[in-house]
């Protein structure tokens, strides 16, 4: 009878779990358009294809899952661990086949899309091993002759694309529990594509496995790999031109970039912020839906986690019900929930850390809540409008419109949130609707 009724717990946790996981192994549809954006005034997409233009034809991803061998039923990689940090480029097709940009570039901003616009992976070129990655168990003769080749070659192909972008910044997402390889390369796809295109964004896959029974693997392999991705970030910082490194992560990827964060606060516990920030050049870090024990965010914190980017926003809503179930499941809070009440301490944490430290409730805004209200970082054109706009634009929560609407210094969406986005918007690029 216990069997049965803990069968049934871990079967309801994976259908509410599941907004963590891809719609399909290779392809996704277009997440709706940001609130901000409309076809007549602020449009990030140029008139050329921009995708045709990218120096390697796709979106760049770093991955430490195993390699794909033949006649396996992954197509690229394996849901298993490997043994070093690979890198590479995946090839993407955006829209319909046959569709030209121009209705691409339509279809993508309309607010009641009618049209299917679909995001595909269609192939990956493996550069080869991250070098740096390796570890002492590994025979060094399987990197190959020349062990530096592919961060060489990653490196250059982030500087080409930084060449010819307005704004030098590499932008880097981690998913979360119980996706295929290709998840995150289609989710950061469709970030990039309402970024237009500027910049270098980055597709970071862990070994997540696409099992409804995987959660306590995922979140363990979650927790116990973040040094492959502090290298990588280490890395990105050393070896190319980015002025700005972002890193957006999402559900339980969130335990992988903070545990990285805490390691890189950690090695320059001895530096000054200025000191670290000159080093590491990490602005932006986002949190979203984080699927990680509150106390062990805190334990980071104090650490030294906030010293390492230069602002992070933590958003959190009362009506993700996956959160939920995880912390039924779990027995701790989860760092994505909204408290019901704010504690004083984590009052005064904001208040005194206000210019690090953002906490953002994005409960009540329009498709916040749609399935099981995880994934609102897609579905809420409002909280992808601020995301988007954080990443592009760098502004503050009250300079992108965001009020704190009693003490606890939490920053929520006022009705009229769009309308003072936008002239924020306009006041900091005077020239953005004369640019489309």
């Amino acid at each position: 009878m216990k069997l049965i009724t803990v069968n049934l717990i871990l079967l309801s946790a994976a259908t509410l779990l599941v907004g963590c996981s891809s719609m399909a192994p290779l392809e996704i549809d277009l997440m709706p358009a940001p609130d901000v954006y409309d076809a007549e005034g602020f449009n990030p997409l140029s008139d050329a294809s921009p995708i045709a233009d990218l120096p390697y034809a796709g979106i760049l991803y770093a991955t430490d899952r195993e390699p794909a061998g033949p006649g396996e039923l992954e197509r690229f990689y394996r849901n298993a661990v490997g043994n070093y940090l690979r890198l590479g480029a995946a090839k993407i097709e955006l829209g319909q086949k046959g569709m030209t940009w121009e209705e691409a570039r339509r279809i993508s901003l309309l607010k009641n899309r009618t049209e299917k616009y679909p995001v595909k992976v269609t192939d990956v070129v493996e550069y080869g091993p991250l070098d740096l990655s390796a570890i002492p168990f590994v025979d060094p003769f399987t990197l190959g002759e020349d062990p530096r080749e592919p961060a060489r070659r990653f490196a250059d192909s982030v500087n080409a694309k930084l060449a010819v972008s307005k704004q030098k910044h590499v932008y880097v997402y981690v998913h979360g529990y119980k996706v295929t390889f290709e998840n995150p390369i289609l989710v950061a796809t469709e970030l990039w594509h309402y970024l237009g295109y500027d910049g270098v964004f980055i597709a970071y896959a862990w070994p997540s496995t696409p099992s409804k029974w995987a959660y306590l693997k995922d979140t363990e392999t979650a927790a116990g790999y973040a040094r492959n991705l502090r290298i990588f970030l280490d890395y990105l910082a050393d070896e190319t031109d980015a002025e700005q490194i972002h890193v957006v992560g999402y559900s339980a990827g969130t335990r992988l970039v903070a545990r990285a964060f805490e390691q890189l606060a950690l090695i320059h516990y001895d530096s000054t912020p200025d000191e670290i920030h000159a080093q590491q050049r990490i602005g932006n870090l986002i949190f979203v839906g984080s699927d990680m024990d509150r106390g062990i965010f805190g334990a980071y914190l104090a650490d030294g986690l906030l010293e390492i980017p230069r602002h992070m926003s933590l958003y959190v809503s009362e009506t993700d019900k996956a959160l939920s179930f995880s912390q039924f499941l779990t027995r701790r809070e989860r760092l994505g929930q909204m408290w019901q009440e704010t504690p004083l301490h984590v009052s005064d944490l904001l208040n005194e850390r206000e210019a690090d430290f953002s906490l953002i409730n994005v409960t009540g805004t329009a498709g916040s809540d749609q399935g099981n209200g995880h994934g609102y970082f897609r579905t809420s054109p409002w909280a992808s409008s601020d995301i988007l706009m954080t990443l592009m634009y760098g502004l503050g929560p009250s300079e992108r419109g965001l009020v704190q609407a009693d003490e606890s210094n939490v920053w929520t969406f006022p009705p009229d949130y769009i309308e003072r986005l936008r002239e924020s918007l306009a006041e900091a690029n005077p020239g953005l609707q004369e640019t489309n």
